[in-house]
């Protein structure tokens, strides 16, 4: 049985990516800097801080996986304007910590890193994997610099590195410091309040590309499984939905009136007023198309908070 190893575990998409690999036959062991109630039982797990490269080297030389995937990072645009410096500090120094943990080990394993659309200059079309990379925010900065990094480990050592950019992704579980789950969140609240209450959001007006993280985390899978660790792919739905009409929906979930209130403290210019994700590469080369639908799965998300 092959066996992978999954740093940051303990997040959003670690449950999920874990569950799809033990689903698909594999042995599972994870890490993170604590153990928290979403990391599922059947993962073996070992507490480490990606920053500290001693602790990395040491849970990789005792996991000894076939796989390695890095999902421990900053994930927030907005937070990475807060702290850049942590930022880099994480997505960026944490995963040459893994590089050379990973690179320690004999047999070296495969590794996949986690990229973002975030990476890509602002373009008014679908992105295929062809749109230059100019990011615009301390985020999509680490990511091209992580990038820049697995190549140059490629390169140098013969490493068989995976790399993926992934657009937005939702699902049960997401923090609610993101734009979705705090739109369900709000509603789902009102609506089991039985009174008719106030929605706060930011700014409606970017249209983005939302996927479920079920078709992402399967995605991940797929792309590792296969020999071209060269290839790098988008991972999107290819629908973009402007962030009003998924709010409008949302409301629509709920049996008690909502009002709508644009709060100046989470207005943010939107600097990219477009984003959507051309998956024409994996699709073809690799058979990858989403399953989910964002409507299907902002419900699922309500229901959830309906019965939190």
């Amino acid at each position: 049985m092959s066996k992978v190893l999954i740093f940051g575990a303990g997040g959003f998409v670690g449950r999920y990516l874990a569950l799809e690999f033990k689903n698909a036959g594999y042995e599972v062991a994870g890490s993170d800097r604590v153990r928290t109630e979403s990391v599922p039982e059947f993962v073996s797990f070992t507490e480490a801080d990606l920053l500290e490269a001693a602790q990395v080297s040491k849970v990789v030389a005792e996991a000894k996986p076939d796989i390695i995937v890095n999902l421990a990072a900053i994930s927030s645009v907005g937070a990475s304007w807060s702290m850049p410096a942590a930022t880099i500090s994480v997505n960026v120094v944490g995963a040459l910590n893994v590089c050379e943990a990973a690179r320690a080990l004999d047999p070296m394993p495969k590794v996949m890193f986690i990229g973002s659309s975030e990476e890509y200059e602002a373009v008014e079309r679908p992105i295929d994997e062809e749109v230059p990379l100019r990011a615009n925010n301390p985020y999509g900065i680490s990511k091209a610099a992580q990038e820049a990094f697995t190549k140059l480990y490629r390169d140098r050592y013969g490493m068989k590195i995976y790399y993926v950019r992934p657009f937005n992704h939702t699902g049960v579980g997401q923090r609610d410091s993101f734009v979705l789950p705090s739109f369900v969140k709000q509603a789902a609240e009102i609506s089991k309040s039985g009174k008719p209450g106030v929605i706060h959001v930011g700014n409606l007006a970017a249209k983005r590309d939302f996927s479920d993280v079920r078709d992402i985390v399967r995605a991940y899978r797929m792309i590792v499984e296969q020999d071209n660790c060269e290839a790098v792919y988008n991972v999107g739905s290819g629908v973009a939905y402007g962030l009003n009409e998924l709010l409008d929906y949302i409301v629509s979930l709920s049996s008690t009136k909502i009002t709508v209130q644009v709060d100046a403290e989470r207005f943010r210019p939107v600097d990219t007023p477009l984003v959507v994700c051309d998956h024409a590469k994996i699709t073809k080369e690799l058979g990858w198309e989403p399953e989910y639908s964002i409507k299907d799965t902002l419900k699922e998300m309500f229901d959830n908070f309906l019965q939190a």
